[in-house]
C-alpha cells in the first residue's frame, strides 16, 4: 500500500449549516465548498482542516443519537484537533462566550461537543 496521509473524515448532520457553523465560524475552518443534490437540495458542506484534510458534513434526515461523552461502544469516538499550549485559555473563553459548555478537561485537551453532539477536542499534547 501507499498511504500517503490524511484525506477527509465525513460526519452526519441532520442540521448541516448550524454544524458548519461550528466548525467554521467558531473553530475557524475555512469553508471549502457545497454540494447540492439534483433536487438543488443541500448534500454536504466541505471545511478545510488546518495542517490538511478537510471535514465533509453530510445531510442526513434522522435524529441525532444521544450518548455519554464516555461509553464502551465501538465505532468513532471522537475529532480531535491540534491547538498550541498558548491557545489554550482564548479557546476556553471562546467556547464559553459561545455558550458552548466543556465536556471535559485534562491537563492537554479541551472536549466539547458540536451542535449534534459530536465529540470534538482540542489538544496541545504532549506540550505542556
Amino acid at each position: 500500500m501507499d498511504v500517503q496521509g490524511f484525506h477527509h473524515v465525513a460526519i452526519q448532520a441532520r442540521d448541516v449549516e448550524r454544524v458548519t457553523a461550528f466548525y467554521r465560524d467558531l473553530l475557524g475552518f475555512p469553508e471549502l465548498t457545497r454540494h447540492l443534490r439534483p433536487d438543488g437540495t443541500l448534500r454536504s458542506i466541505w471545511v478545510g482542516v488546518p495542517g490538511g484534510g478537510f471535514l465533509a458534513i453530510e445531510a442526513v434526515s434522522g435524529p441525532p443519537e444521544a450518548s455519554p461523552f464516555r461509553h464502551e461502544q465501538p465505532g468513532l469516538l471522537l475529532l480531535a484537533f491540534r491547538m498550541a499550549r498558548a491557545s489554550r485559555a482564548g479557546v476556553v473563553e471562546t467556547f464559553a462566550r459561545a455558550g458552548v459548555p466543556l465536556e471535559h478537561e485534562t491537563r492537554w485537551t479541551v472536549y466539547v461537543r458540536d451542535p449534534e453532539g459530536n465529540r470534538v477536542a482540542l489538544s496541545h499534547h504532549p506540550e505542556d
